[in-house]
C-alpha cells in the first residue's frame, strides 16, 4: 500500500470545527481500528460480471495483503446491501460478522506478522444507483442515443465498497497495483484503469475486458466504464494518450481533445513534475456523468464544451478557452491520485491544489494577468459556511470551500513568498517529494514552512480551520498610516502589499496595530491594497 506518512490525526484548529454527532456507522467507515491497521493491502485482483439489464454485479475480489501486526481478525468493507457469497482463505471458508458496511473476518489461526496472505471475497448484488453522479456516490445505468447500455460509477466520499470489497480507507492503497477484469455483454466494451491486456469471449454472451494497474491506486479511483466505445490513440513525447468515446462522437472528440491535452501535459509536467503514472498511460473516457479523477482513466462528461458545460465558473471569461473537466480532473493525477490525503477530512489537499492547477494552466497559456483574473473570480464562489477541514475518523468531508478557497489560499501563499522562481520550485518539489504518498495537512504546512523559510502555520490555520477571511484595517491620521489584522486568530501574522504613489510597500501586519509614516497629502482612498494577490478584506 501507499503508507500514510503520519498516522496521528491532525487536529489543528479542531476546537473551531463545528461539533457534530457521528454514529458507529461513521466511525466504522472512517476510523482506523486494529482490524484495519493490522494489515497492508498489496494488491487487488477484481474479477466481476456486470449485467446491464439487471443492474447487477457478481464476482470476486482477491485481496493480497501483508500482516503488519499479528492478528486473527481483519476488517474488509462492502456495503450492507451487497450479498457476501463466501470468503475463502487457503481453500477454507471463513466466518465473518457484518456491522453496517464493515465485514469483520475471523481466521481459524493466527496470522503472523510479516507474512503475506490472500483471501478471495465472493459477492453479488445490485449496487446503489446514483441520483446525481458524481456528487452522490453510485452507479449510472443509462443508454446512448442508439439505445446501447452506457454505464459508469463514481464513489468518491461515499466509498468504493459501494460496489466491490476492499479496505475502504485512503490510508491504504495496494503497493503492487491491481487487475480489473470486467465481463460485459458482447458488443460492449469495458474501460478501466491502467493498461489493456486483452478481451476474452466467455462463450455465454459476455466478453471479459482485462486491465492492469502497475501503480498504487486510491480505492475510489478504481472504475468501470461500459459502452459501445471507439478507441482513439495518440502519443505525446513518450506518454500514451488514449481516448474512449461514444461511437457517434469520434470525429468531435479527436479535434476537441487535441486542443487541450498536449498543452496541458506540457504545462503540468513543467510545473509539477513528470506525469506520475507513465506505466499506466493516460486516458480520457466519455461518461454519462460530468467527470471524476479516476487514475489513468479520467472520467469525461463535459459534452465537448469549453468551460464547465459552456460556463466559466470564475465568472470572468478567463476560463472559456479550455475544457474545465479535462484540465481539472487531470490535475488530480498529481494532486489526489499521486499525493493523497489519508482522511477525507483533509480533502482540500486534493481539491485546493487541483483547483489551483486551473489557474496554473491559464498562466502557462495566457499569462499572469489572466491567471490572476481567473483565480480572483473564484472568490465569488466561496461560501464560508464551515471550515475546510472536517472531523477526522468518521468519513466526513469539510466545506466545499476546499476548492475555491483552497486555491485562493495557495495564490495568497505565492504572494507571501513574493518570489516566483522560488514559488514554482516549491510547488514542483512538493509534487515530487510526496509523489505516490499519503499525507496530511501538517505535512503540507511543514513542507511549505521549510521550503519558503517563512512560518505560514497561522495562515494555513486561518483559511483551513475557520470561516473568517482576514480583514486588513487601515487608518490614517496626518502623516501616520496605521494597520492591523482583524477577524483572525490571535497568533495570525501575514505580510500584505500596498501601493502608494505607484510604489509597492510590504506591510508585515499582525493583530497588533502598527504605524508607518507617509506623506500627509496622500488620501486613504488612494492607497491600493493588492487584493488580487491576497485573499483578504480591507477596511479603510
Amino acid at each position: 500500500m501507499k503508507k500514510a506518512l503520519l498516522f496521528s490525526l491532525v487536529l489543528l484548529g479542531f476546537n473551531q470545527i463545528e461539533a457534530q454527532n457521528f454514529s458507529r456507522k461513521d466511525s466504522l467507515q472512517g476510523g482506523l481500528r486494529e482490524e484495519r491497521t493490522c494489515y497492508d493491502v498489496l494488491r487487488y485482483d477484481l474479477n466481476i460480471k456486470i449485467n446491464p439489464s439487471e443492474k447487477s454485479i457478481i464476482g470476486y475480489n482477491e485481496i493480497i495483503f501483508k500482516v503488519d501486526d499479528t492478528t486473527s481478525k481483519i476488517q474488509v468493507d462492502l456495503f450492507e446491501n451487497m450479498k457476501i457469497e463466501s470468503i475463502v482463505w487457503n481453500n477454507k471458508k471463513l466466518n465473518y460478522k457484518r456491522e453496517y458496511h464493515a465485514v469483520f473476518i475471523d481466521f481459524p489461526e493466527t496470522l503472523k506478522k510479516g507474512t503475506t496472505q490472500s483471501i478471495t471475497f465472493n459477492y453479488s448484488g445490485n449496487p446503489i444507483i446514483a441520483k446525481n453522479a458524481p456528487w452522490d456516490g453510485g452507479f449510472v445505468f443509462t443508454n446512448d442515443k442508439k439505445g446501447n447500455p452506457w454505464i459508469g460509477v463514481a464513489v468518491q466520499g461515499t466509498g468504493a465498497s459501494l460496489w466491490y470489497p476492499c479496505k475502504d480507507s485512503q490510508t491504504d492503497e495496494p503497493d503492487n497495483g491491481a487487475s480489473i477484469k470486467v465481463a460485459v455483454p458482447n458488443g460492449l466494451m469495458n474501460v478501466s484503469n491502467g493498461r489493456f491486456l486483452g478481451a476474452t469471449d466467455l462463450k455465454d454472451g459476455y466478453t471479459r475486458w482485462d486491465w492492469e494497474v502497475k501503480n498504487p491506486i486510491n480505492n475510489y479511483d478504481i472504475t468501470v466504464n461500459i459502452a459501445d466505445y471507439v478507441h482513439i490513440h495518440d502519443n505525446h513525447e513518450g506518454l500514451d494518450l488514449d481516448y474512449y468515446v461514444l461511437r457517434d462522437n469520434e470525429e468531435k472528440a479527436r479535434k476537441h481533445f487535441d486542443h487541450d491535452v498536449k498543452p496541458m501535459m506540457d504545462c503540468f509536467q513543467s510545473k509539477f513534475g513528470k506525469y506520475p503514472f507513465y506505466e499506466d498511460g493516460y486516458k480520457l473516457v466519455e461518461t454519462p456523468y460530468l467527470g471524476m479523477e479516476h487514475q489513468s482513466a479520467v472520467a469525461y462528461g463535459n459534452k465537448y464544451k469549453k468551460g464547465y458545460l459552456g460556463m466559466d465558473l470564475s465568472g470572468t471569461g478567463a476560463g472559456m478557452f479550455f475544457d474545465y473537466i479535462t484540465i481539472h480532473e487531470t490535475g488530480h493525477e498529481w494532486f489526489g491520485n499521486s499525493i493523497t490525503s489519508k482522511d477525507i477530512a483533509d480533502m482540500w489537499i486534493h481539491e485546493g491544489f487541483t483547483t489551483y492547477t486551473e489557474t496554473v494552466f491559464i498562466e502557462c497559456m495566457k499569462g499572469y494577468e489572466q491567471a490572476m483574473k481567473y483565480v480572483n473570480g473564484q472568490a465569488n464562489n466561496v461560501q464560508n459556511d464551515r471550515p475546510i477541514i472536517a472531523q477526522f475518523g468518521v468519513n466526513k468531508e469539510g466545506s466545499g470551500d476546499m476548492y475555491y478557497k483552497g486555491s485562493l489560499l495557495l495564490n495568497t501563499i505565492r504572494h507571501i513568498i513574493n518570489d516566483d522562481t522560488k514559488w514554482w520550485k516549491i510547488l514542483y518539489n512538493y509534487s515530487e517529494t510526496y509523489k505516490k504518498q499519503i499525507i496530511d495537512t501538517q505535512t503540507v504546512i511543514d513542507f511549505f514552512n521549510k521550503e519558503s523559510g517563512i512560518n505560514l502555520t497561522s495562515v494555513f490555520n486561518q483559511y483551513l480551520t475557520t470561516t473568517k477571511i482576514p480583514k486588513l484595517v487601515l487608518t490614517k491620521s496626518g502623516s501616520k498610516l496605521s494597520y492591523k489584522w482583524e477577524n483572525v486568530t490571535n497568533d495570525f501574522k501575514m505580510p500584505v502589499d500596498i501601493v502608494i504613489d505607484e510604489k509597492v510597500i510590504r506591510l508585515n501586519a499582525s493583530t497588533s496595530k502598527q504605524e508607518m509614516k507617509i506623506d500627509k497629502k496622500i488620501e486613504l482612498e488612494n492607497i491600493e491594497v493588492k487584493t488580487n494577490q491576497f485573499f483578504i478584506k480591507v477596511e479603510k
